[in-house]
């Protein structure tokens, strides 16, 4: 009879991957994770000419986004109702995106953002109202992302996903950006808040989209949650967010009706659709319902 304890220890013994293919494969995803984490569009501040006043933000600060900032809490304390105007591109940043459609859907979502979120704390009422404060924005700068390298990575992404344990980074190419300068004043004209922005898209954060505005469109979002932070606070916000997000929020991240008509004006969000189909990499208009504003642009 043969030795079974011998062949049970022989079976044991064995690796269940062979060491040189797993050395070499764990090597590869540690040299692509380090080249990806340091993989990140460079996006400049830049001044679009549109503010009250560029003279009371402070110095450019920040890591992924880079940002100078001003913002008076003692006015912004006695702020009720809230105006959003429409965002719009300078002359240069839309020469970049030749497709309005494309603009309206980045312009779309970074008001729709702020909208949502300022609705935590002010009444947002439609532009053209009275209101104690009208809100801004200005795409000043953007960085088209690179459709062909969008696809690349996303087949890489998820076919990496299905192979190994975790999916590996999106690879650092074609990355796009965005910056963005936006003002709050009140019914006198006055400045109380305003903030010059910028920030490129990463390999860890940012899903790959088959569009050229695919970054942009989440940068919109990115750009408003820290816009709607300061006027919230009214100072300069500390660390990271945190906080779990309102229960309106949520509603409205879901697709559900806004906490404020007003904020029905940029349209509703995708919702748990629009999150799979960033997950693999199509384009936002094939999720994105149109805003009532978008065709008066």
């Amino acid at each position: 009879m043969p030795n079974n304890s011998h062949s049970r220890r022989r079976f044991f013994s064995q690796p269940l991957f062979n060491q040189p293919s797993r050395a070499s494969l764990l090597g590869f995803i540690a040299l692509l994770t380090t080249a990806t984490v340091s993989g990140c569009a460079a996006v400049p501040l830049k001044e679009a000419g549109t503010l009250v006043s560029y003279n009371n933000l402070g110095p450019s600060k920040g890591t992924l986004a880079k940002k100078r900032l001003y913002v008076d809490g003692q006015q912004l304390a006695r702020v009720k109702t809230v105006a959003i105007v429409p965002t719009v591109f300078s002359f240069g940043a839309a020469s970049k995106i030749k497709s309005e459609a494309d603009r309206s859907l980045v312009s779309n979502a970074l008001d729709r953002a702020l909208c949502v979120a300022l609705s935590d704390k002010y009444q947002m009422v439609p532009v053209g109202q009275p209101a104690d404060l009208t809100v801004r924005s200005v795409v000043a700068d953007i960085v088209p992302t690179n459709k062909a390298a969008a696809g690349v990575a996303t087949v890489v992404s998820v076919g990496s996903g299905f192979a190994l344990p975790v999916s590996v980074p999106r690879l650092p190419f074609g990355l796009g950006g965005l910056a963005v300068e936006a003002e709050a004043v009140d019914a006198t004209g006055m400045q109380n808040a305003a903030m010059l922005w910028a920030r490129g898209a990463n390999s860890i954060q940012d899903n790959p989209r088959v569009s050229e505005v695919g970054d942009a469109y989440g940068l919109a979002t990115k750009f408003a949650g820290d816009f709607s932070r300061v006027l919230i606070a009214g100072k300069e916000p500390k660390g990271l967010n945190l906080s779990l997000p309102s229960r309106q929020r949520a509603r409205s991240w879901l697709g559900g009706k806004p906490k404020y008509a007003a904020c029905d004006a940029f349209g509703r969000a995708p919702g748990l659709l629009g999150a799979l189909a960033s997950k693999y990499g199509a384009p936002p208009q094939w999720t994105e319902k149109k805003s009532k504003s978008a065709t008066t642009r």
